[in-house]
């Protein structure tokens, strides 16, 4: 018997048709610690495992015409549902949706876990995307074989901010995009290599001017690669100020 008050820990429920690619990546490093001592969890559910026929079809011909071949709805939503919907939300990773950043990850982060879609071949079904609730979540604007790689980018993100992966919370705090900037340079040892030095301010012991120097590196850097974050960053320290 489950004890009363046991702790709920974060899961990650991925619907596949390549469950072996998981925990991928992810059972190495902090987040696959994290994993192995219980702070979250991964569970795969094979798509196929859902088909109907002796074939094991899980695709077929898009209506309309076109290129390539399409989840069937009946399928997926019989593999949806078999997970059931208190699992929190529902979620397809697909280049139409919603763009993943430090905020979306924060969100799911603070949930009890999240039920990944992956597809395969030319998309899924709308009827599964309207019929069951499923919302899109794009990594970027680019085409993938399928959505294996961008759950396991999307997990990585959110995993790391879990109680505990990471033991240092001030090394969360300080990250690139915490405050909405790109992360200034970074330097070690040796403090000379091939005729370059340390910029000097990063050895003179002398917080105050370090802070200073990151913070104009960080605003440098945004403004010149990132215009889009720049102008957001300048909103929000306006509406602060």
């Amino acid at each position: 018997a489950m004890a009363m008050n046991e702790e709920k820990i974060w899961s990650a429920t991925v619907l596949t048709l390549f469950p072996e690619m998981f925990p991928g990546p992810l059972g190495q490093s902090l987040a696959g610690n994290a994993l192995k001592n219980g702070i979250w969890g991964l569970e795969t559910v094979d798509i196929r495992s859902f088909a109907r026929d002796k074939h094991r079809s899980v695709d077929d011909a898009p209506f309309g015409g076109g290129p390539g071949m399409v989840m069937r709805a009946d399928v997926l939503a019989d593999a949806v549902d078999d997970v059931g919907s208190n699992t929190g939300r529902i979620i397809y990773l697909s280049p139409q949706g919603r763009r993943l950043d430090q905020a979306l990850a924060r969100e799911l982060a603070e949930q009890d876990g999240v039920v990944l879609v992956c597809g395969r071949f030319e998309g899924i079904d709308q009827r599964d995307l309207d019929g069951r609730e499923i919302e899109e979540v794009s990594i970027g604007d680019y085409v993938l074989s399928g959505g294996e790689t961008a759950a396991l980018v999307l997990l990585d993100a959110v995993v790391r901010l879990l109680p505990g992966v990471i033991g240092d919370a001030a090394a969360l705090d300080e990250e690139s995009f915490a405050h909405g900037l790109l992360e200034y340079p970074q330097y070690t040892r040796p403090q000379v290599w091939e005729g370059r030095e340390v910029p000097e301010v990063l050895t003179s012991g002398h917080h105050e001017k370090i802070r200073a120097w990151r913070l104009a590196r960080a605003e440098e850097l945004t403004r010149a690669r990132r215009p889009d974050l720049w102008e957001r960053y300048l909103r929000a320290t306006k509406s602060r100020g």
